[in-house]
Parts: structure tokens; C-alpha cells; sequence
């Protein structure tokens, strides 16, 4: 028997300073078996930054021809993939492709390696590459409760992250621009 996803709602109340933009979202998370909370918690976060009409989770694992994330018009086009962890060349060439803009935040411990492996190849594309720093996300992943709510107030490259059980910064850095 398959093993099944587990379950989060998240209620956020979202604030990004910087782009004036201001949200309650009503989240509900499908974390894959094979996925970590680390990875998990890297994917909403993603979705705070880039929050917008449209903005949804995929199948994620699930299906390996969508993104973790994407925002798609009324016409059903891809105006914006979001890829968590360390994609191949491939992939992001692909999504490159398919979709107006690209955005891949890397968040682990060999998120420095595999950046230094591919920069050259994918600076030849047009797709802004982002890296959470891990000790961040590890902290974040520790708050994780099955039913939360959150508070994420973004401003520069850092999220302060509130929730009942504690608090967190999560900070990151622009490897490459589109």
C-alpha cells in the first residue's frame, strides 16, 4: 500500500513590505512522503514571497512535469514556475520555455555544490535563482505544527516568521537575476 501525504492548513497573514502587498492566505499543504519539512516549509515560503492572484501549489513530487508552484492565466499559460531544491539544466531550460518567468529557490546543505556545478550552464538562461540559508529553514521546519497560523512580514532578502510555537528569520540570497 502507497503511503499517503500528510495534511497542513496554514492560515497566513502575510505582509510584503517591499511590494506593498498585504494577504490572509488559507493554505492547505500536501507534504509527499518523500518530502521533508524542511523542503515542505521552503515550498511556503516560496509562495510568500511570490505571492499573487493565481499563485498555486501543483502536484509538486507528484508529477514531475509541473512545477512545486506556478501562477497560470485565464488562457491557462504559465506566467510563473517555481521550482524548490536543486533542478537540473534540463528542467530549467524546459520551464524556461514554457513559462514567462522562472524562479528556482535551492534551500539545503548541498545547495552550495550543485550552484557551483551549474552556474556556468545557467547563466545561459533566463530564470532567477534564489538560495534559502539551510540553518533558516531548519529552525522554520522545527515550528511546523499540523494546523498553524502564521505570521510572515517580508521585507528586503528576510522573512520573520511567528507562529504559536516560536519564532524564526529566514533570510536569502539572489544567486542569479533573470
Amino acid at each position: 500500500m502507497a503511503l499517503k501525504p500528510k495534511i497542513y492548513k496554514l492560515r497566513i497573514a502575510l505582509a510584503d513590505i517591499d511590494r506593498n502587498y498585504y494577504d490572509d492566505l488559507n493554505l492547505t499543504i500536501a507534504q509527499h512522503p518523500s518530502e521533508t519539512l524542511e523542503r515542505m516549509m521552503a515550498r511556503v515560503l516560496a509562495f510568500c514571497i511570490n505571492a499573487q492572484e493565481f499563485l498555486e501549489f501543483t502536484k509538486g513530487l507528484s508529477v514531475a512535469e509541473e512545477p512545486d508552484i506556478w501562477a497560470r492565466t485565464l488562457d491557462a499559460r504559465i506566467s510563473l514556475w517555481i521550482d524548490i531544491g536543486e533542478p537540473t539544466f534540463d528542467r530549467i531550460k524546459k520551464a524556461t520555455r514554457l513559462a514567462e518567468a522562472v524562479k528556482v529557490y535551492s534551500f539545503n546543505s548541498k545547495a552550495d555544490a550543485w550552484w557551483d556545478k551549474g552556474q556556468g550552464k545557467f547563466k545561459e538562461l533566463s530564470a532567477s535563482f534564489f538560495r534559502f540559508q539551510w540553518h533558516n529553514i531548519q529552525t522554520l521546519a522545527t515550528l511546523v505544527q499540523r494546523t498553524m497560523d502564521i505570521s510572515v512580514t517580508i521585507t528586503g532578502e528576510s522573512a520573520y516568521v511567528s507562529t504559536e510555537s516560536g519564532e524564526c528569520e529566514v533570510s536569502w540570497a539572489l544567486l542569479q537575476p533573470s
